[in-house]
């Protein structure tokens, strides 16, 4: 009898350990589970610091970072400001915004809603292409340069015959002319067809060019006498847009002044030969064989 109760315990305290390793296992593997399996609720988030007007190169003093819920963070928002040094601007940023994808890619294929006319200022649109537009990378908030060249007919070479007034015009001269115009104009908006391939669909996240002669809409602010400029150029010239630094445009504190104007001479035929040294062709004369009489 003895023997039995003796083998009864000895059974009891086997289950009783035998329940104790499990609880023990079941909590260990619980720990290590939900350690690996825990979802941040915050993260590094980047913030406006200061006001950052459009077309600014983005520097460090003018950043923040703080930790933001995950409910309030945009999908597109920057984990680390060394991600923005040296990115432009391509709106008014206010102090203290949460910087998005969006504050740096102005999304330039399709349709635009909307453009921002500086006060006193218009907005005029330029066509332009792969060529004369700087491979159209021309983006909202850059600042360009207008340069314009006419072809000799716009300058005709004339005489005047004294004895009747008839005009003649003299033919043979080179009256090809190219200048500088307008410069340090910016640009508020920029329009691109969308990208298609062969099959017509638009790649995903492809941003290689090819020399297809794209077109790009380029809107700058400008005055009402630098439009009437532009507009004459359109009509009778052909207009290339030159870009800028945006460093021109910004002192050391990320302010906006007035960009440099560089005084410029102006090309045609005669300041390539006289500046430049390029040779004018000289006259060949041929002496030829006499031929007999046929």
């Amino acid at each position: 009898m003895h023997l039995k109760r003796s083998n009864r315990l000895i059974l009891l305290i086997g289950v009783f350990l035998a329940i104790v390793a499990f609880v023990g296992i079941v909590v260990v593997s619980g720990d290590r589970g939900g350690g690996g399996a825990q979802t941040p609720t915050e993260l590094p988030t980047v913030f406006a610091s200061r006001g950052i007007a459009l077309g600014t190169p983005i520097t460090k003093e003018m950043l923040t970072s703080k930790n933001l819920p995950v409910t309030q963070r945009d999908t597109t928002a920057f984990p680390d400001p060394t991600l923005l040094y040296g990115k432009i601007a391509r709106q008014d940023i206010p102090a203290g915004k949460q910087l998005t994808a969006r504050d740096f890619d102005t999304g330039v294929s399709g349709g635009l809603l909307s453009v921002n006319t500086p006060p006193g200022m218009v907005t005029i649109a330029i066509q332009v292409d792969q060529v004369s537009g700087v491979g159209t990378v021309i983006r909202q908030g850059d600042y360009v340069d207008l340069l314009v060249g006419f072809t000799g007919d716009k300058f005709p070479v004339v005489t005047l015959s004294p004895s009747d007034d008839q005009i003649t015009v003299v033919a043979g001269l080179n009256a090809t002319s190219v200048k500088l115009l307008l410069q340090g104009m910016q640009v508020v908006g920029t329009l691109l067809p969308p990208r298609e391939t062969a099959e017509g669909a638009a790649p995903a996240g492809d941003p290689g060019t090819t020399l297809t002669g794209q077109q790009e809409i380029v809107i700058l602010a400008v005055t009402a006498q630098q439009a009437e400029v532009i507009k004459y150029a359109q009509m009778d010239g052909a207009i290339s847009l030159v870009l800028r630094s945006p460093q021109d445009f910004r002192d050391e504190n990320g302010n906006v002044v007035p960009g440099s104007v560089v005084g410029t001479t102006g090309v045609t035929l005669r300041v390539l030969v006289d500046e430049y040294d390029v040779l004018i062709p000289q006259l060949v004369e041929a002496v030829l064989p006499a031929r007999g009489n046929q």
